[in-house]
């Protein structure tokens, strides 16, 4: 253990003077948090300034930099972007905090460094290549593909994507083969038979390849500790504090292991602090069945300087982790009541131009005060739809069948897709230059040689590094024109000539594979020639997203309850959407009760008891959803359901619209 630390009151100025608006205080609640150095968990209200109050901790404990036994600090976090804005408040004003023997970083990358390649290391005694599900799931679909008909592929055809459950099989610690991670045992290393048998070998030879899912990495920190427990300790020695925020947000599998290395059955000589609100725990899927067990000491934080009061009142009904001890206080000044828009069918294409008149009407009164502040978004749960069928049906609504033009792929580019002509479509437009696009067409080539099995002179695939330095070496006036080949294609994308620059690529890969020992296109060529399905001629042309709605001089981007947490908006349109099965197919229905303003979660349940995984998931979309906004909350709901479900809803508290 490091030795007593002592928070003084100095202390916590340093920190406001650095994290604060001038004159502004942290208040009784966030001081005491910050004074706290014990193991316990943090339980915080949207917009309450959770990670700030954080940042103040490490801001002074990064002046008591180094510990006297050597010691440091941990400091996790779930998502890139969460660490990214750590390191951008503060590690100019603590550099100690992000060097030896301190770690700041995700939950991934900890895993990773600490027993996952140690691990794969000291195994196979080379470092794995890469760690990436996506290039997992390609080399998998290979093997997928190349199955000889036996009875493991006649088992695997009984499931329902037969695929896609190849990809997902994983290994726990006893090499039992699950339905994902934290998915049941599907083939018991008990059983011993020649399907578990065939897909343990598959497994085996992926792994030493040196191609990780992240999953991946779970079970071979997890391998780790069953050979060497004495790591458990060194860590722990290691790391006197650890803090994780956003704790929510962990999986089973991340959950289980942070609590065996530093939580230790209460035995630990950390200090393990948990951040976060389990009301938010919407990241990746929607879990229903908890895994965060709360600690003998929480401490919360109940003021939310981004929720206005009239907001707060109704997200606190939307809560469902509540107690005689929760509460949302909204401290936010500003009176606009949530509105509620109720729509038909003939009027559902008015719903986000009335919403922007709304957002254009208050900015001109003077009532959204945080209109420059902040962004306005509309969002929804559910999206897109997969089956036609489907997106025929006026009865089901989704984001897409509310604003046309929303593409889901126009949010995020990737690394990696299944067709050549994806690289050339979704790169990343935010920046205003031609490395992105350069990127993703040697990624493309990068993997053309993959699917052709072409690996470099160690027997690894290829890097972009690697690649060039290759062809540079062979042949200097071949590394030439492909330079120049790249450099022209990136040029034509710009312009929008994206169909002609497809086209010459599909023309250059066979010379560009004939470089390797006269190598042909073979199992690439699917993914080469593959066109882009249902995807518009004037929106691939189209170099910005289409998730944008513009009204005059006013842009709203359209996406989704997932891509906005953690953000903070000045005025938001929450969407309803279907999901089918359980206790109504709507979050007006399964959530009526809340909108009522009673927060009966436990009495539907005991009158429609299936109702269950619905209501919980429904229930925590919309709490994320509904407190994003500064301003002014907006929410869309048919008049048919409003009508049948929603008809008492208090008036005080909301404002009704037609529209």
């Amino acid at each position: 253990m490091s030795q007593e630390i002592n928070i003084t009151n100095e202390d916590i100025l340093h920190a406001e003077k650095i994290l604060l608006p001038e004159g502004k205080t942290f208040d009784n609640e966030r001081k005491d948090f910050i004074r706290n150095l014990n193991t316990i968990d943090l339980q915080a209200v949207p917009g309450s300034g959770k990670t700030t109050t954080l940042l103040a901790k490490l801001l002074i404990l990064e002046k008591k930099l180094p510990f006297s036994d050597g010691s440091g600090i941990l400091v996790l976090s779930h998502t890139n972007a969460a660490i990214d804005e750590i390191k951008h408040k503060i590690q100019k004003h603590c550099p100690k905090l992000f060097s030896y023997p301190n770690f700041v970083g995700t939950i991934q990358s900890f895993v990773d460094d600490f027993l996952a390649i140690p691990f794969y290391t000291s195994n196979f005694k080379k470092k794995p290549i890469r760690i990436d599900s996506e290039i997992f799931d390609e080399i998998a679909s290979g093997y997928f593909h190349n199955l000889p008909e036996s009875g493991a592929k006649n088992w695997l055809y009984q499931q329902h994507d037969p695929e896609s459950f190849f990809k997902n099989l994983r290994f726990d610690v006893n090499l039992n083969l699950l339905k994902g991670v934290n998915g049941e045992v599907c083939l018991s290393r008990q059983n011993n038979s020649q399907t578990y048998k065939t897909f343990t070998t598959i497994k085996t030879n992926i792994l030493k390849s040196g191609f990780l899912n992240y999953d991946d990495a779970y079970f071979l920190a997890e391998r780790y500790l069953i050979r060497f427990p004495e790591i458990k300790n060194i860590l722990q020695k290691r790391f006197s504090y650890v803090f994780v925020d956003e704790m929510q947000d962990m999986d089973t599998h991340q959950y289980n292991l942070l609590e065996k290395l530093f939580f230790d059955e209460g035995n630990s000589i950390s200090n393990f602090q948990r951040i976060g609100d389990k009301n938010q725990a919407i990241y990746n899927s929607v879990k229903v069945n908890e895994v965060w067990n709360d600690r003998e000491e929480i401490l919360r934080l109940s003021g939310s300087q981004r929720l206005s009061k009239p907001i707060a009142d109704i997200v606190c009904e939307f809560a469902l982790h509540s107690n005689d001890n929760f509460e949302i206080i909204g401290l936010n000044e500003c009176e606009i009541k949530p509105h509620i828009l109720i729509f038909e069918n003939s009027s559902i294409n008015n719903i986000i131009p009335h919403f922007t008149q709304l957002v254009r009407n208050f900015k001109e009164n003077g009532s959204l005060i945080d209109f420059n502040k902040y962004p306005s978004k509309v969002v929804a749960w559910n999206t897109e739809w997969k089956v036609q069928a489907d997106i025929d049906n006026i009865a089901k609504l989704r984001l897409v069948d509310y604003f046309s033009g929303f593409k889901k792929d126009n949010q995020k580019p990737k690394q990696d897709y299944n067709c050549l002509k994806n690289y050339l479509l979704f790169y990343d437009k935010s920046k205003l230059t031609l490395e992105p696009i350069r990127k993703n067409i040697l990624n493309a080539f990068l993997k053309i040689l993959r699917l052709e099995n072409i690996n470099s002179e160690d027997g690894r695939t290829f890097t972009k590094k690697k690649l060039i330095y290759f062809i540079k070496q062979k042949d200097f006036v071949f590394h030439e024109q492909f330079s120049l080949n790249i450099y022209n294609w990136s040029i034509g994308i710009i312009k929008g000539k994206t169909n002609e620059i497809w086209d010459e690529i599909k023309e250059y890969a066979p010379v560009f594979l004939s470089f390797f020992s006269d190598a042909q296109i073979s199992t690439s060529s699917n993914f080469i020639s593959k066109d882009v399905e249902d995807i518009l001629i004037e929106n691939i042309e189209e170099p910005e997203t289409t998730n944008i709605y513009k009204q005059g001089d006013l842009e709203i981007e359209v996406t989704s309850v997932h891509a906005v947490k953690g953000q903070t908006h000045c005025a938001t349109l929450y969407l309803e959407s279907f999901f089918d099965r359980g206790y109504g197919n709507y979050e007006s229905e399964r959530l009526r009760n809340q909108f009522l303003g009673a927060q009966t979660i436990s009495q539907t349940l005991a009158v429609v008891p299936n109702s269950h995984d619905k209501i919980i998931q429904s229930t925590k979309m919309a709490y994320v959803g509904f407190s994003r906004p500064t301003n002014f909350l907006c929410v869309a709901i048919h008049k048919d359901r409003f009508d049948s479900r929603l008809s008492d809803i208090d008036r005080n508290k909301w404002e009704i619209i037609e529209i």
